[in-house]
């Protein structure tokens, strides 16, 4: 990640610049990989679904056995003043909460626990993108703790060369044809009769999610249940949802199309729903 002298992060209790925002050598996160993140917008100095995002990273931590060295309303507030220093039109913080500092590289030490903020300017996906929609791979693998929102990317990173290779856009994981979720997204498909479906197992709970099941209950048919590669191919429509894509069209998985080849009208209905929940919620929270 860059370093800018005009940004700030927050580091085990601290405010300091980013180009000084380091964790000791001896930390999990870099021993072990143990730890756990959440990631949210920020508009301007207002952050969008934040209660949903800190229920996420408690909960995470939580299955992680990691304890949170600061309050519920503590962290809220860190987060605003985060944001407030550095001031950035559109953004995203990172919260990451380690193992910590461990004197034999393996046992957490729950005193010396790493609870660290980066904010970095973000670029939301073009409109290009959604109008085209996106072409994916499936791979077989399931994130281990699932629920948990951990640092371990190892597998979606190992697989970034092969979908350079084939010129796809994402991969989404499976087990025996079960499918889960992409490595940073959920999956959702619509079948013929416009009910909406996403998998129920062996995934992260997204906020994104949430928020779309809520929407897409008020307009059509919707189930969290098994889906099957074999449900994909034979689906009207597939989207991914995360915080930075919103909702983003799939149109094509291992070389065959999904429904027609393009963006579909659900899908498209159900991103607008979302941008117009954004704006809402976004101006309830600026007058409170």
């Amino acid at each position: 990640m860059p370093s800018s002298p005009d940004l700030y992060a927050f580091v085990r209790g601290e405010l300091v610049p980013l180009t000084h925002a380091y964790l000791h050598v001896s930390d999990l996160a870099i021993q072990r990989g143990y730890g756990v993140f959440d990631y949210f917008r920020i508009h301007e100095t207002q952050p969008l679904f934040v209660e949903d995002h800190l229920d996420r990273f408690y909960e995470s931590a939580r299955l992680m056995q990691l304890d949170v060295p600061m309050s519920r309303e503590a962290l809220r507030e860190t987060v605003l003043e985060l944001a407030q220093r550095n001031n950035l039109e559109l953004s995203g913080i990172k919260l990451l909460l380690t193992g910590g500092y461990s004197t034999d590289g393996y046992t957490p030490v729950p005193e010396q626990a790493s609870l660290v903020m980066i904010q970095q300017p973000l670029t939301m996906v073009e409109q290009s993108v959604v109008d085209r929609g996106i072409r994916i791979m499936s791979h077989e693998y399931v994130r281990e703790v699932a629920r948990a929102k951990t640092i371990n990317y190892t597998m979606g990173i190992r697989l970034l060369q092969r979908l350079r290779e084939l010129g796809l856009d994402d991969v989404l994981y499976h087990q025996q044809g079960v499918v889960s979720e992409f490595p940073r997204s959920n999956f959702f498909i619509v079948r013929q009769d416009n009910t909406v479906v996403t998998p129920a197992q062996d995934m992260l709970f997204g906020i994104t999610r949430k928020k779309v099941l809520q929407l897409a209950s008020q307009q059509y048919p919707v189930e969290e249940g098994v889906v099957t590669l074999h449900d994909v191919w034979q689906a009207k429509e597939a989207f991914l949802t995360n915080t930075t894509k919103r909702l983003l069209p799939v149109v094509e998985l291992d070389g065959q199309p999904i429904g027609t080849g393009k963006p579909g009208e659900v899908t498209l209905s159900l991103l607008a729903a979302f941008q117009e929940l954004e704006q809402a919620a976004l101006a309830k929270a600026s007058v409170v």
